[in-house]
C-alpha cells in the first residue's frame, strides 16, 4: 500500500503543550517562503523582535526566538552563561529542574540542588539559606511556572534573593509566558527563556529568549568559547541584530516564524494583561466544575498555574484509561503526570488558544460521562452546571 499524505485527526489540545494554534496562525505559516536574508524578512524579524519584548516586558536587545525548542533556548542560557567551575544554584520542585543541572553539569558547572516537594512552589527561605552557605555562586536558576506539577513560583522574590548575594538569574517561562503575570525588567530577570507552543499559541519549534546587559556582560567576559556554536549568542546577535546588513549564521525556520510573528500580533491586540486575566477566568471555570465534581488539585490555591491544572485520580481509577477513552470517544488530548507523579494525577492545560469557554465545558462533560460511567467516587452531573455559574 502507497504511502500517502498524512491527515492528522482533529484533536481538542487540553495537555501540558501543544496548545490548539488558532487559524490566523495556521494561515500565516501557510504564507510563501521567502529567504530568510530577504529585506522583507529581515523587517519581519525585527517586528518579531518588538513584539517578543512586549510579550516579556522588556527593553532587552538580546531578545530573538531560537531556532529550535524550549529546551534549545534553556540550553543556550545554560551553555553561555556557565563555564566550567561555576557554581550553579537550581530550585528544584519538579521535572525540569533535572534538565537544568544535565545543562549545568555538562558544560563543567557545578549545581547545587534546592528542593522542594512537588506540587509546592520554591521555597525563598530554603534559596536564601544555601546561598548563605555557598556565597561564591554565580547563578541561580529555576523554573518559573513548572509544567509537571502545575505550580507557580514568585519569581519576583527570588530573583531579589538571588541578586543580593550577587548571582545571576535563568528563569524558565516556557509554562508562563503569554499565560501568567511576567516582568522581565520590573523583577530584573537576566536570561529567560520561553516556548513557541503553550500560552504563545503558536506551532512548536521555537524558543524566545532574552538576556540583559548584566547577562551580556558575563558573555563578553567568557574565559573559554561558548562550547555549542548554533546556540552562541554572540555569533547569531549579528543575525537577529545586525541591522539591514545580517550575517549569515543558519538558514531560520521562515514559516514557523510567520507563525510565531502572528500569534504575537494577536496577543498584542489582545493585550498582554487580558491574557492573563482570560487564562484566569477559564481556570476558575475549570475549577469550579471539577470540584463541583468532587475532584482535587495538587497544587494549593494560592501557588496553582491557570493554564496547567494537576488533578489528583481518584481512588481506583485507571488514569491511563481515563486518558485514552478521552481521545478515543472525544478527541481530547489530556497530560498524564511526569516522575514522581506519574499515575497519580492529571494535567489538563488551558493554554492560548486552547483557553475558552468551549473547551473547558467540553471536557469537563467528557470526564463527568466517562469518570461516572467508570463508577469513579465524583458527583455526577453538576461540574457544567457549576463551571456555567462560574462564567455567569
Amino acid at each position: 500500500m502507497p504511502i500517502q499524505s498524512f491527515q492528522p485527526p482533529v484533536r481538542t489540545l487540553l495537555g501540558p503543550g501543544p496548545a490548539e494554534v488558532h487559524p490566523r496562525v495556521l494561515a500565516a505559516m501557510s504564507r510563501p517562503t521567502i529567504g530568510h536574508l530577504d529585506p522583507a524578512f529581515v523587517q519581519m524579524m525585527d517586528e518579531l523582535k518588538t513584539l517578543l519584548q512586549y510579550a516579556f516586558m522588556t527593553e532587552n536587545g538580546m531578545t530573538m526566538a531560537v531556532s529550535a525548542p524550549g529546551s534549545a533556548g534553556m540550553e543556550a542560557c545554560f551553555t553561555n552563561l556557565v563555564e566550567p567551575g561555576n557554581k550553579v544554584i537550581i530550585c528544584d520542585n519538579g521535572v525540569f529542574a533535572g534538565r537544568m543541572r544535565e545543562n549545568v553539569e555538562r558544560v563543567g558547572g557545578t549545581a547545587i540542588m534546592v528542593k522542594d516537594d512537588w506540587g509546592r512552589p520554591i521555597d525563598p527561605n530554603k534559596l536564601n539559606e544555601t546561598l548563605k552557605a555557598n556565597p561564591d555562586t554565580q547563578l541561580v536558576a529555576f523554573v518559573h511556572a513548572e509544567t509537571s506539577t502545575g505550580a507557580l513560583s514568585d519569581a519576583r522574590t527570588l530573583i531579589e534573593i538571588a541578586h543580593e548575594f550577587g548571582a545571576l538569574t535563568i528563569v524558565d517561562a516556557v509554562t508562563s509566558a503569554g499565560g501568567s503575570e511576567l516582568r522581565v525588567d520590573e523583577w530584573e530577570i537576566d536570561a529567560i527563556y520561553s516556548g513557541s507552543q503553550k500560552c504563545l499559541s503558536s506551532a512548536a519549534g521555537l524558543s524566545p529568549l532574552s538576556m540583559n546587559n548584566l547577562a551580556m556582560e558575563r558573555i563578553s567576559k567568557r574565559r573559554s568559547k561558548v562550547p555549542s556554536w548554533f546556540l552562541d549568542v554572540n555569533l547569531v546577535t549579528a543575525y537577529w541584530h545586525g541591522g539591514k546588513r545580517r550575517s549569515y549564521h543558519h538558514t531560520a525556520p521562515i514559516n514557523n516564524l510567520y507563525g510565531l510573528h502572528e500569534a504575537l500580533v494577536m496577543l498584542h491586540q489582545e493585550g498582554l494583561e487580558n491574557s492573563w486575566a482570560r487564562h484566569r477566568q477559564h481556570h476558575l471555570a475549570l475549577k469550579a466544575g471539577l470540584e463541583a465534581m468532587n475532584l482535587r488539585f495538587l497544587v494549593e490555591e494560592p501557588y496553582r498555574l491557570p493554564q496547567l491544572n494537576a488533578i489528583i485520580v481518584p481512588e481506583g481509577i485507571d488514569e491511563a484509561m481515563v486518558r485514552q477513552r478521552l481521545l478515543n470517544e472525544y478527541s481530547i488530548e489530556i497530560g498524564a503526570g511526569l516522575g514522581d507523579l506519574s499515575g497519580k494525577i492529571w494535567r489538563i492545560g488551558l493554554m492560548g488558544y486552547s483557553s475558552n469557554e468551549k473547551n473547558v465545558l467540553f471536557v469537563l462533560t467528557a470526564l463527568d460521562e466517562i469518570l461516572g460511567s467508570m463508577k469513579a467516587p465524583i458527583l455526577k452531573g453538576l461540574a457544567v452546571e457549576a463551571a456555567a455559574a462560574a462564567y455567569s
